[in-house]
């Protein structure tokens, strides 16, 4: 049961987080026989199971009650199209004094970006990924420069791996599970590098921190690398309180179960606080 004593007898709330921000944007592509690399995935900071890049995991919050917390939820990054630019970073998302780094951008024949995870390179005179942010993700895979072909996209970093390189694969980086949910899910996989299909890069899923994927083109048209998912906060309390979750963000509250009271927010900015 998460409660304490604080000082002065005051009790306080111990809460247990997970904070994934939006993946990066994948690599474009704009020239024939060309791929673009995949987004980085959002960093992941969490106390529960498994956290992002290769540190431990991390330390609850004990918070006051009837005292107000931020929390921001990190929208995916736009996708590069064409040549030289690279995806846009993830937006970072928050919880009071944690903060997680939006994904690193892929691209095609510019300089990937870092984030918490790394973008991937694609063709280009720039061939290795970016790096991660330790204790939240890891790098991009590299790209092969300008030999041209469908598969020299590099993988976008993960939570729990980096990207694969584009001479042998183009995957993204594994995502990091954690049950702080009740049940195991994965968050913060990296975008795949564009892996031999022709046309825009596919999108990272809704609230799972993961990277877009690169774009891919045979025939010289622009092509653009897709948006990466947006990120995700989720909360673990003692089930003596209850959240109140406040304006601009979107949330829910769970049913008590195994001692535990669970708060998912997915989207938007504002407050939190427990009574």
């Amino acid at each position: 049961m998460q409660i304490l004593a604080g000082i002065g007898g005051a009790v306080e709330v111990v809460v247990d987080y997970l904070v994934v921000a939006g993946g990066g944007g994948g690599g474009g592509a704009g020239y024939r026989e060309a791929a673009g690399g995949g987004g980085g995935a959002g960093g992941m900071r969490c106390t529960v199971t498994g956290t992002g890049g290769s540190g431990s995991l991390e330390t609850a919050l004990t918070v006051a009650p009837s005292t107000n917390f931020a929390v921001v939820v990190g929208g995916g990054g736009a996708g590069a199209s064409g040549l030289s630019a690279a995806g846009t970073l993830g937006v970072d998302s928050s919880f009071s004094t944690i903060t997680s780094k939006g994904g690193g951008g892929g691209t095609f024949q510019g300089t990937s970006t870092v984030g918490g995870s790394g973008g991937a390179q694609g063709n280009g005179a720039t061939t290795s990924g970016a790096a991660g942010t330790s204790g939240q993700g890891f790098k991009g895979g590299d790209g092969r420069g300008y030999t041209y072909s469908l598969t020299n996209g590099g993988g976008g970093g993960g939570a729990a791996a980096a990207g694969t390189n584009a001479s042998s694969g183009s995957a993204g980086g594994a995502g990091r599970a954690t049950s702080i949910s009740g049940s195991s899910v994965t968050y913060a996989t990296g975008g795949n590098g564009n892996a031999g299909s022709v046309g825009n890069g596919s999108a990272g899923s809704t609230n799972s921190g993961n990277g877009g994927t690169g774009a891919g083109q045979t025939t010289g048209g622009t092509v653009t690398g897709g948006t990466g998912g947006s990120g995700q906060v989720v909360l673990r309390y003692s089930d003596a309180f209850t959240i109140t979750i406040g304006a601009g963000l979107t949330g829910t509250e769970s049913a008590a179960s195994g001692g535990y009271k669970r708060a998912t927010i997915t989207a938007g900015s504002g407050n939190v606080s427990w009574a």
